[in-house]
């Protein structure tokens, strides 16, 4: 295949695998967290922080990372500080943005595990002596793993297909942050139909893959609850 085709599609992948790890690995805490807390002002204000890329325009929320990210923002500084260079258009900058973008599409599938779990089998860990960490690992997340497997799914899924974001913090530097989304967008105004056909066509056929999963995976769950 063309370089200008294989490029993309492996930047992307990487992209998404490593947003995909970051994902579980803050969102899974923090659904916990937002499931079993406490009631309070303070959760619920997290947890709208958390599904703000749901509503906000891809652009905005793009705008604010490059402004936060920047040379002039608090992480733009912070990360310079330590002498690692610029988050702005970087491959870096496109996971911290693609992290954010995509947190409420793990942490809602995760949260929504945890609760329908219920009390009764932390209490039961408890009474045999097991610490919180352990029934936390050895019954919490065994019994949450369709939500995980939600969340990784569509946070991966979501990652892929991301374009406004990615287009703000990281512009269109091949083999640095051109990515599939970015990519057909260039072919497309060079005219280069057949090559955006290409791309297109299978960004088509992995979301019609991904929601036949989400479907089958419901349909599992849904047995099993019965």
């Amino acid at each position: 295949m063309d370089p200008t085709l294989l490029g993309p599609i492996w930047l992307t992948l990487k992209l998404a695998t490593t947003a995909t790890v970051l994902l579980l690995m803050v969102g899974t805490p923090l659904a916990w967290w937002l499931a079993r807390g406490r009631p309070s002002l303070w959760r619920d204000a997290v947890a709208a922080v958390v599904a703000l890329p749901l509503v906000l325009p891809p652009t905005v929320l793009g705008f604010y990372l490059l402004l936060f990210m920047g040379p002039h923002g608090p992480l733009g500084q912070a990360v310079a500080a330590l002498g690692l260079g610029s988050l702005v258009f970087t491959f870096p900058g496109l996971v911290v943005g693609s992290v954010i973008y995509s947190l409420p599409f793990v942490v809602q599938p995760v949260r929504n595990a945890f609760e329908a779990m219920g009390p009764r089998p932390m209490e039961a860990a408890a009474t045999l002596r097991a610490s919180p960490l352990d029934a936390f690992l050895s019954v919490a997340l065994p019994l949450a793993r369709p939500g995980l497997l939600t969340g990784a799914v569509l946070g991966f899924a979501h990652t892929v297909g991301e374009f406004g974001v990615v287009l703000m913090i990281g512009g269109s530097i091949p083999g640095e942050t051109k990515v599939l989304s970015i990519a057909i967008y260039d072919f497309v105004e060079t005219l280069e139909w057949g090559k955006a056909h290409i791309l297109s066509g299978g960004m088509l056929a992995f979301a019609f893959v991904v929601v036949l999963l989400m479907m089958r995976l419901d349909s599992r769950t849904r047995r099993r609850g019965r």
